[in-house]
């Protein structure tokens, strides 16, 4: 099957607004519902499902990534793109409709099962449109999006809700996904040769049911003491089996959904694995940071998002300047320089000072936002250049996934973590004796702290400052499996020519 750009009808400029707006609206959905969960459940209930609204989300987006980067490598890109961003915008349409928390929960999942489509596709496409001397600025503003993402999340969401309601956290998204989807529609044209394909039905029944068992699994991990748990167990168990299934079932079909082969590829194998742990620690930065200063700087949730800005701009600057680093120095130098970078921030992060310095905050989410930017950008850009076009879509797909699982698996990581460190200290005696949750939930709510007596608050704050200094130490350790990890990752890109469709053919079908 041979796969082309078609000549005089693909514009890069406009697909590449297309395809920046489609993951803008991916990337912010997974966090902008933060600011609103509150009066959410002020209004309808169900505080017991909180973190679902947010979890499930990112966890259906990881389950339907994999499957719809093989269907865009088997029917193109473009189908997959226009079916997942109809189901992102059904989605959100319906949870700006919501009457119960269940239905909220139910439309969530719809809507990450949608962006699971758009978000693979979207890097493949840019893929796609660029040869490899372009593909690292290219993929620089892909990248760039989501530390932008992380901070107008809190920003935008809590003007929404403040100002017209928490229903258009969802509804904003309609107007924006129908321009992204108008604009690729017109302007990015793609062919492929017809020919009989085979679907891996099989694979991708057996990879949904074992990804719903973890889900669950991780859904209703709120504690070390439920990991023992027998539901727990068996949700895990039913993960181990299914996922044995599942690989013996891709060694067995001509066409698997995941070509477990691409993982022997050091350039995939490797970024791979570093992401893994790599993301987590993003998520980590997203989450906590503003934990951080609402809770032990005592700040509103503006003054949170604002804090976070250091990493979207010095996050699109490093992924800038990887492609000028990569061709100078190798890819493998330039993303131990990022992770390095973030090792240092995560130590300062691990001071005691900065419990008393925001100063020394704002140098390590500097310090984090380029480190992300150069490492993120080089192993993406790594992914889309080990295979031919036609497992490009599985290859990203694949990257996508395992960044999704890492983030998944952090937030239960480092929840348990923070959630034992206050524990232990209010259980330590001295200070924290007299403490309780509801103290530690009130010095949260800039309306209920203000009543709380200067004492008590003082110490839910060194509270709040034991448990995350618990996370920032993991950090610290995730950095640096990571920075080792990325020791195997080649310096030099072998010759990309063999890989390279028709459209990338020094740009012969595309229009510059």
């Amino acid at each position: 099957m041979s796969y082309i750009v078609q000549r005089g009808n693909t514009n890069r400029r406009y697909v590449m607004t297309a395809v920046v707006i489609a993951t803008f609206l991916t990337a912010i959905e997974g966090t902008i519902v933060n600011t609103a969960v509150p009066v959410i459940v002020g209004e309808l209930g169900g505080l017991g499902m909180m973190s679902w609204v947010v979890s499930i989300y990112l966890l259906t987006t990881a389950v339907s990534t994999p499957i719809s980067g093989k269907i865009a490598d088997l029917y193109g890109r473009k189908p997959v793109f226009i079916l997942g961003t109809a189901l992102f915008l059904l989605g959100s349409i319906l949870c700006g409709m919501a009457q119960s928390m269940e239905q909220l929960i139910l439309f969530r999942a719809l809507q990450g099962f949608g962006a699971g489509a758009i978000l693979p596709v979207t890097i493949t496409i840019v893929g796609d449109l660029y040869p490899f001397e372009e593909r690292a600025k290219a993929q620089g503003w892909i990248s760039s999006i989501w530390g932008i993402s992380a901070v107008s999340s809190p920003l935008s969401g809590g003007l929404l809700v403040d100002y017209v309601s928490w229903r258009w956290i969802f509804y904003i998204n309609v107007p924006f996904g129908i321009v992204s989807l108008s604009i690729l529609s017109l302007y990015f044209r793609e062919s492929l040769i017809k020919e009989k394909k085979h679907i891996d039905f099989w694979g991708m029944f057996v990879f949904t049911l074992g990804m719903a068992s973890f889900m669950y699994a991780l859904l209703t991990l709120e504690s070390m003491a439920s990991v023992g748990s027998s539901t727990i167990l068996v949700c895990f168990g039913a993960t181990v089996v299914f996922l044995a299934i599942f690989i013996v079932i891709e060694r067995k079909s001509p066409d698997p959904m995941l070509q477990l082969k691409l993982f022997r590829q050091r350039m995939i194998g490797v970024p791979n694995l570093s992401d893994f742990v790599f993301s987590a620690v993003l998520v980590a930065i997203n989450v906590y940071i503003p934990l951080w200063v609402q809770g032990v700087y005592g700040h509103g949730a503006v003054f949170s998002g604002l804090m976070l800005i250091p990493v979207s701009v010095f996050w699109p600057l490093g992924a800038y300047l990887a492609g000028r680093m990569i061709a100078r120095f190798g890819m493998r130098s330039t993303s131990l320089t990022g992770i390095v970078c973030t090792i240092i921030a995560c130590a300062g992060m691990a001071l005691p000072a900065l419990s008393t310095s925001p100063w020394l905050l704002v140098l390590c989410l500097v310090l984090i936002g380029f480190g992300f930017g150069l490492t993120f950008t080089v192993h993406t850009v790594s992914v889309q250049s080990a295979v031919d076009w036609n497992l490009r879509g599985s290859a990203i797909a694949s990257n996508n996934f395992i960044r999704m699982m890492g983030q998944s698996i952090g937030v239960a990581l480092f929840g348990i973590l923070l959630n034992g460190g206050v524990s232990r200290y209010l259980a330590g005696g001295g200070k924290g004796a007299d403490l309780s949750g509801m103290d530690v939930n009130q010095a949260l709510n800039p309306q209920a702290s203000s009543i709380l007596p200067p004492e008590v608050l003082q110490n839910v704050r060194e509270a709040l400052s034991s448990g995350l200094h618990n996370v920032f130490i993991v950090l610290i350790l995730l950095s640096s499996i990571s920075f080792v990890v990325t020791l195997w990752l080649p310096q030099r890109h072998r010759s990309s020519e063999h890989n390279l469709s028709p459209s990338e053919d020094r740009g012969k079908n595309v229009i510059y």
